[in-house]
């Protein structure tokens, strides 16, 4: 169990401490958005670079190296995608009476660049880490990816905590796309599933046989992977998540939204 401090300890300040500085730099004036993005794309540069000198060693430290590297990349996306750069080709509220598939593909209009920017982007993390021994940044990719499409279809279809205060004001037409409800049947599904997965990622890395470089990976990813089971839960629980970063929310969101 000591082993797994340092993993914990590490992912959970990251993703507590880069959701937050995301959060405020989302915040700030629209004339500062330019130089973070150009922040955001140098980070996501050395993100690739980290990725490719990593991928080839499997060592703890090149576990957590690869991990961070990851997450630069992933925050590339994150970041263009909040400030309003890599959005989608529908930039208005949802229309009224839209219903079904008509109102899954307006849904989908507004994240379309965005998808396709995940799909780049994570064809350049499988081309970087394609048979090497350290996979650390792809998985880590992996169950960014994964995890986020998961909590998108479940906010589409309808959760009780919608994180209205995540979607910055030019972005509160998204919001007209969410539906408000108790629960939705793909939550359980999400959250089983996934636990299915962690379970044994934390079982395999807590093994006394397992290689130094296993139960650091292993650590890491579970951990992540955790934080996303977590993520899903509040979606449904009477609790604000957005409570976590308060001091990063620079001015009120909008609340467009679809009530179920």
């Amino acid at each position: 169990m000591p082993a797994f401090v340092a993993p914990l300890a590490f992912t959970l300040f990251i993703w507590w401490f880069s959701t937050g500085l995301i959060l405020y730099l989302d915040g700030l004036p629209r004339r500062t958005f330019p130089f973070t993005m150009a922040g955001a794309t140098v980070l996501a540069a050395l993100g690739f670079v980290g990725l490719s000198l990593t991928s080839s060693i499997a060592t703890p430290a090149a576990a957590y190296g690869a991990f961070a590297c990851a997450l630069l990349i992933w925050a590339w996306q994150e970041v263009a995608f909040l400030l309003g750069y890599v959005t989608g080709s529908r930039r208005t509220p949802c229309p009224v009476g839209a219903r079904g598939w008509r109102r899954a593909w307006y849904a989908f209009e507004t994240v379309s660049h965005h998808e396709l920017a995940l799909v780049l982007l994570a064809g350049g993390v499988i081309a970087l880490t394609w048979n090497q021994p350290n996979r650390t940044g792809l998985w880590t990719f992996v169950i960014l990816w994964a995890m986020r499409q998961s909590a998108k279809l479940n906010v589409f279809l309808g959760v009780r905590n919608l994180s209205e205060d995540f979607i910055p004001p030019h972005l509160a037409y998204i919001q007209t796309y969410f539906l408000r409800k108790p629960m939705n049947p793909l939550l359980p599904v999400s959250v089983i599933a996934s636990t299915a997965v962690v379970v044994p990622m934390w079982i395999a890395g807590s093994a006394t046989d397992a290689r130094p470089y296993d139960a650091a990976s292993l650590a890491l990813l579970a951990t992540l992977l955790s934080l996303a089971i977590v993520e899903h839960l509040f979606l449904v629980l009477p609790l604000p998540l957005q409570a976590l970063w308060t001091r990063a929310f620079r001015q009120p969101n909008s609340t467009l939204r679809r009530e179920a």
